[in-house]
């Protein structure tokens, strides 16, 4: 068990060095927000109505940058033969692991979240929803994310495919996402109950996803 802190360290000293994760998440995070309202034009208001599910998918979307090395980079140094044959459970490695990528990425993506929503002309309340359901569904996305990554840690480039296995598996969380934040723009709509479901997948995405990426690991190894 003393060797998941040293783990989790390891983690964020690497994201940090490579330079790439919190910084090009949110800088993706970002040019999504911006590009939108060249699109759908200037009224303030449907930016508004619409601004949760803009968020949403940004951060979904850019959830995914870097999923594709998170077990990639061990397969070619080795250290995942190591993590393999190590007395430490290996479900226990992939969550350390995953909650070490979302501290890296999805964090800094939750903080910019309220930040980001000023450019969608979008009330407090409404972002402070919408940070909420972030803080709430975006481990989940990280976790669903694990299992892409060790089914495609085999594969040199398999970072579309990981794309094309994660993005369904992630539409529920989406769903109840922009449902609790929407709750916050329509005061007759309920916030408790999607807010609920959206905890309640995180909770099974934390029990379900690093056993099924353990899984997929040792059959990689095989």
């Amino acid at each position: 068990m003393n060797a998941l802190p040293a783990l989790f360290l390891r983690e964020l000293r690497l994201a940090v060095r490579v330079g790439g994760g919190a910084w090009m998440g949110v800088l993706f995070f970002l040019c999504v927000v911006v590009v939108v309202p060249f699109g759908i034009g200037p009224d303030l208001n449907l930016l508004a109505r619409i601004g949760p599910a803009i968020l949403w998918i940004g951060a979904l979307l850019a959830s995914l940058l870097g999923l594709d090395r998170l077990f990639q980079a061990d397969r070619d140094d080795g250290s995942l033969d190591l993590l393999l044959m190590s007395d430490t459970q290996l479900e226990l490695v992939v969550f350390t692991k995953c909650l070490a990528h979302w501290a890296s990425s999805g964090l800094p993506l939750v903080i910019s979240a309220p930040v980001l929503a000023m450019f969608l002309n979008m009330e407090p309340t409404a972002t402070a929803a919408l940070t909420a359901t972030l803080l709430a569904g975006s481990p989940a996305l990280t976790l669903i994310g694990g299992i892409g990554a060790a089914l495609t840690v085999s594969l040199r480039r398999g970072g579309l495919l990981l794309a094309i296995l994660v993005l369904p598996l992630a539409i529920p969380t989406l769903i109840f996402g922009v449902s609790a934040s929407n709750a916050a723009l329509d005061v007759s709509l309920p916030f408790a109950t999607p807010f609920a479901i959206l905890c309640a997948l995180t909770l099974i995405s934390t029990v379900i996803g690093p056993f099924a990426a353990a899984t997929a690991l040792r059959f990689s190894s095989d």
